[in-house]
């Protein structure tokens, strides 16, 4: 047999093992993604896909545009919106696989790797529903393995196909701008400076710089409002965290059986002689912990890096088990991870129904932090935002048919947030609502319509807001969600008639992008 048969047969096996993986991991997100509900930003994001843009207040266009047309072929439904997200779980896995063969990585590496990545709690929780974050964590899988590929075949033109999916990359979520900082601070420390000296480095920056362009030309458009969010959910929103807790945090989030697998990545990539070549990804994961620490962050930020430190790691254990033979250490290592993976599943996946979920956390003592100000209920953010909405749709149908014909011609719907009005629009035919309003984020830049003025239903706005604004402000129903987050139930509804300012006026007053 020759050494190229043997090679075959090594990569037939790895794409055998991965594949499998891979389907494993995107079955259970199908069989699972009816569970809970919709989650608020789905339906945010809904709307936007009515709405398309180069950009928007709070991300760029493609996760978007993808959902636009995945809204087309296959519909609204709760499985429809969510078969993307659950996609891109599985090439991650698998590209997670692939990023530990090529550091050097045989089967036992590249399933330790796999499937830390699939029990970590950040990526079930993040490929659970529909966002960019989602797609954020695979264009990170792919720009490192592209990276790992340079500095192993010295091919410099792979600098090319760097910056095209960069730039992508980009279009999805900017985050990729503190993937290319940390990279280019993390060459300047090792020898691969030499690259920022190379043509192809450049023309690859300059792909990505024209395939970002039209966001950036959205943003000169829309007076760069993306960054009055950023500012505004730094002093407001985002709830604090020092280094340690952040640090905590990750530990938590990453699942603490991954942790061993992780750091001696990092270590790995830093001490390893065998690693050498591929310093710059310590230093990378380094630079980028720092940076976010400082910025202040939420803690998933960081979900990203962790594709490539956990390969660095499964190589490092993998190379430790061969050097000291220890016959049952991979099956061993295997099922530790994947029962603690399972054990901690239900805090990250909706498996449990939700009484049981509420029994379960008490159980093992967790509430994971929602990295925001505002505090969770009996259920994590991520679950608990996932419940009410259809509930809301009804009251508020409820009261807009108690109107009378000819106040129903003239009378609008405006919430207090793009989660409320974004629902209320996805409701909207099944209840024969009118279209909803909201001054929060994009829906403020798609304006107020043809909103009179005259009689407004309004929730998710202080009271005290309303009767500055309005010459009659009456309570009409309250909105009891047990489940939701605890601004989302108890939510009184009010029907408010006569603004006393010109609509324009009211609107642009009542702008918060956060």
């Amino acid at each position: 047999m020759t050494i190229e048969t043997i090679e075959d047969n090594s990569k037939t096996k790895s794409l055998l093992l991965l594949g499998s993986l891979s389907a494993a991991y995107f079955v259970l997100y199908i069989v699972t993604n009816g569970n809970y509900g919709i989650f608020r930003d789905e339906f945010y994001y809904l709307a936007c896909a009515d709405h398309l843009a180069w950009g928007y207040v709070d991300h760029p266009p493609l996760s978007i545009a993808l959902l636009a047309l995945s809204k087309a072929v296959l519909g609204d439904s709760i499985h429809a919106i969510r078969l993307l997200p659950a996609l891109t779980a599985a090439i991650t896995v698998m590209v997670v696989g692939l990023i530990t063969r090529e550091l050097g990585g045989k089967l036992f590496a590249q399933a330790l790797a796999a499937i830390s990545a699939m029990i970590a709690p950040y990526f079930l929780v993040l490929f659970s529903f529909f966002s960019m974050n989602s797609f954020d964590l695979l264009f990170w899988a792919l720009s490192f393995i592209i990276v790992i590929r340079i500095i192993k075949t010295e091919n410099r033109k792979l600098w090319l196909v760097f910056g095209l999916v960069v730039g992508l990359g980009l279009l999805n979520k900017i985050s990729l701008l503190y993937f290319g900082f940390s990279l280019v601070v993390a060459m300047l420390l090792t020898p691969h400076r030499r690259y920022l000296m190379d043509k192809y480095f450049w023309a690859g920056g300059a792909i990505a710089l024209l395939l970002f362009l039209p966001h950036i030309l959205w943003q000169v458009a829309n007076d760069w409002s993306t960054f009055e969010f950023m500012a505004n959910a730094k002093r407001y929103k985002i709830a604090p965290q020092g280094p340690v807790q952040f640090f905590l945090d990750q530990i938590l989030s990453m699942h603490p059986l991954t942790f061993p697998v992780w750091m001696l990545g990092i270590v790995s990539f830093i001490f390893a002689k065998s690693m050498r070549p591929y310093r710059v990804l310590g230093y990378f994961y380094l630079i980028a912990l720092a940076f976010l620490m400082l910025q202040k962050s939420k803690g998933y930020y960081l979900a990203p890096a962790y594709s490539v430190v956990l390969a660095g790691g499964a190589c490092g254990i993998e190379a430790f088990i061969q050097d000291h033979p220890l016959r049952l250490a991979k099956p061993v290592l295997l099922t530790i991870l994947l029962m603690g993976g399972i054990a901690l599943a239900p805090m990250a996946l909706p498996l449990l129904p939700v009484e049981k979920f509420v029994a379960y956390q008490k159980a093992i003592g967790l509430m994971p932090q929602t990295g925001e100000n505002n505090p969770s209920g009996e259920l994590p953010q991520y679950f608990a935002d996932r419940f009410g909405w259809e509930n809301m749709a009804k009251v508020v149908a409820f009261i807009y048919k108690g109107l009378s014909p000819e106040v129903q011609t003239e009378c609008a719907i405006v919430t207090g947030n793009y989660g409320e009005a974004g629902a209320l629009d996805y409701y909207r035919n099944k209840y024969g609502l009118p279209p909803a309003f909201s001054q929060h984020n994009n829906y403020f830049l798609w304006g107020p319509g043809n909103i009179s003025g005259r009689t407004i239903i309004c929730l998710g706005i202080s009271p005290a807001d309303l009767q500055e604004s309005f010459a009659e402000v009456t309570a009409a129903a309250v909105i009891v969600s047990p489940y939701a987050m605890p601004y989302e139930t108890n939510l009184t509804v009010y029907i408010c008639r006569n603004l006393k300012k010109p609509v324009k006026q009211a609107w642009q007053e009542g702008k918060h992008f956060i």
